[in-house]
């Protein structure tokens, strides 16, 4: 009997230890070089709770999170509700569909490299973008999208919000697929028809769905980095800078690998907490779909 019970772990044994080599095990050793002056060359130092003092005394520091949140407040709306919008577009059972779905979801497989730089020559000022402003409102316009710290944080989070649609867009397209059409038939019967359904019957039952793209979307506006680093650099002035580019430059670029790996801690605490609390709070929502006796 108690032969049997092991079975399943010693099964999962193999999995768990890769698990715990690329994951735990580095998160260890990252907690520890957290409390050390390491610059890669000479011998880790001991210096307890220095590293995390310095972060609070840090302007730049709390420049790049001010800039992460801003990427946060900014994207993860947008990337709640314009996937839903594309779902229930897509979900419609018309001629040419699949193409459409195919469409939207090509961002998610084009390299973050290619797709940056493709975007890097739209923004520049004699770029596509201000090409197609400058005709339509018959002026020669020449904004400077990425060299401007007004705008070059915002042209960024719309590239990230254009690579994200349609990998959503499929988690919701799952959620509407499992709705019942007769919920839907018995709505219009009481008067709910058009996009009136969609807020009566579709956004009701499709909550366990967004607050999961709410997680998933936070998590990576918080660890964003590829973006940053191909089109901006950080700049100008660090108005793009984000706390993982923040990480990566204190850690590959000045050696500090000690108040690097700080910074890494201080995210992953941060990105743990937000997981938890919204995965609780998703496992309290009930994901049984009524029938239509239940409108």
């Amino acid at each position: 009997m108690k032969i049997n019970k092991l079975i399943p772990y010693l099964f999962l044994l193999p999995a768990l230890l890769a698990f715990g080599i690329t994951a735990f095990l580095p998160i260890i050793q990252a907690l520890y070089l957290s409390f050390t002056n390491y610059d890669l060359i000479n011998k880790p130092n001991f210096i307890g709770w220095q590293n995390y003092i310095n972060l609070g005394s840090d302007r730049l520091f709390w420049q790049v999170l001010l800039n992460t949140i801003i990427y946060l407040v900014c994207a993860v709306p947008l990337l709640i509700v314009i996937p839903l919008f594309l779902a229930i577009l897509v979900n419609q059972k018309l001629r040419g569909m699949q193409l459409f779905r195919a469409i939207y979801y090509f961002p998610v497989v084009i390299s973050v490299v290619v797709a940056g730089l493709a975007w890097k020559w739209i923004y520049a000022e004699n770029g596509l973008l201000n090409f197609i402003i400058s005709a339509i409102s018959w002026q020669s316009i020449k904004i400077n999208w990425l060299t401007d710290s007004k705008t070059a944080i915002f042209a960024i989070i719309a590239v990230t919000v254009w690579r994200g649609l349609g990998y959503y867009m499929v988690i919701y397209l799952a959620g509407l697929q499992s709705i019942p059409p007769d919920l839907y038939e018995a709505a219009a019967i009481d008067g709910s028809d058009g996009w009136l359904k969609h807020f009566d019957i579709t956004i009701p039952l499709l909550k366990p769905y967004i607050i999961l793209v709410a997680v998933m979307s936070s998590i990576s506006a918080m660890k964003i980095f590829e973006e940053v680093f191909i089109m901006s650099r950080g700049g100008p002035a660090n108005s793009t800078k984000t706390i993982v580019y923040y990480l990566y430059e204190k850690g590959f670029g000045s050696l500090e690998m000690g108040y690097a790996s700080a910074i890494g801690i201080v995210v992953f605490m941060a990105i743990f907490l937000v997981s938890i609390t919204t995965f609780k709070f998703i496992n309290s929502q009930s994901l049984n779909i009524p029938t239509a006796s239940d409108i």
